[in-house]
């Protein structure tokens, strides 16, 4: 018999994390779901993000409603049909895929069918939207990092990124809009932004107008985010965006981002491999897809006061595997 255990714990930020679509965030806050069965334990990480986001499903509820299901021993397909895509379903996801690979005598790259062990990777550094002026503070204090991500989505964004790269001119830089965009402005950014040597555009629009990006070659590769969920979500994609991004805390778990994972690349699309806030505990899991991406922001613990014990090892913004940290 199975015994699930779930805990909410906050974790102070280094500074207040500002999105185009959201009040400020001070502090993370996560769930960490623990899934015991024959003295091994699986453990998963997700955002509490109904905090943040008012619309949001909210998470303690629909993870207690699987409670019944996952204790009697529902498998990780199950869970696809029990829970929705989403923060609640990656936290239950990411411990039944640990506890599977114990049982199995495996690490978590085996049972995601990878052929080596995780790399270090390359995080994106993220900077939270602001003025011009403290985001070129921002970016002079992190130039030496090789990719910069610049959070926009509100008027002035291209003297944003005028300011940042005049404050670290060597530094390749990518941009979230978070779906603060009009097609208008988009259309007239993307030039402007390639001037300034931006290599990529997350979500420009909100869900429901990607049709407005039909027959657009942009001269930027344009990632889908918030609307890109899981492998439903491509149909409406297709034709309009170049790179899809990959979050755990979207696709509801290791077992459904595998999957988008195999059937976005043979769509033809780049990967790009995204992050909630949340400690090592939810990257780790994210590391194993982000060796098969070309970007890559499991930036969320260097965004921390601090991070769990044990985390994986960040020197500059170089992402290392941790022993025994999760699978």
């Amino acid at each position: 018999m199975r015994k699930m255990t779930i805990t909410v714990e906050q974790w102070p930020l280094k500074q207040p994390f500002v999105i185009s679509r959201m009040d400020p965030m001070l502090h993370g806050e996560v769930v960490v779901v623990e899934i015991e069965q024959d003295g091994l334990i699986g453990r998963g990480e997700c955002e509490r993000s109904d905090v943040f986001e008012p619309d949001y499903p909210p998470v303690l509820p629909v993870i207690e409603a699987a409670r019944d299901a996952v204790e009697q021993g529902a498998s990780r397909e199950e869970l696809l049909a029990i829970m929705p895509a989403g923060c609640a379903r990656n936290a239950v996801d990411c411990a039944l895929f640990e506890l599977e690979a114990k049982q199995q005598g495996r690490t978590g790259w085996q049972l995601a069918g990878f052929d080596q062990a995780p790399q270090p990777v390359t995080t994106v550094f993220t900077l939270s939207l602001d003025t011009p002026s403290n985001m070129a503070t921002m970016a002079a204090k992190n130039k030496d990092r090789p990719l910069l991500k610049l959070k926009l989505g509100r008027e002035g964004d291209i003297e944003r990124v005028a300011a940042v790269r005049a404050a670290a001119p060597d530094t390749r830089l990518v941009i979230d809009a978070n779906t603060g965009w009009s097609l208008e402005q988009l259309k007239d950014y993307l030039p402007k932004l390639a001037e300034l040597g931006v290599e990529m555009v997350e979500q420009p629009l909100p869900p429901g107008q990607d049709h407005l990006l039909e027959g657009i070659d942009p001269i930027i590769p344009i990632a889908a985010d918030e609307s890109c969920i899981d492998r439903s979500s491509l149909p409406e994609l297709v034709g309009r965006y170049q790179i899809v991004n990959i979050k755990l805390d979207k696709t509801g778990g290791m077992t459904e981002a595998l999957a988008l994972l195999q059937e976005a690349k043979a769509q033809g699309f780049e990967i790009m491999v995204g992050c909630m806030i949340g400690t090592s505990l939810a990257m780790a899991p994210a590391l194993l897809l982000a060796q098969q991406a070309r970007w890559v922001d499991i930036d969320g613990p260097i965004l921390l006061s601090k991070d769990r014990d044990g985390g994986l090892g960040y020197h500059g913004s170089t992402v290392h595997p941790a022993e025994g940290l999760w699978g």
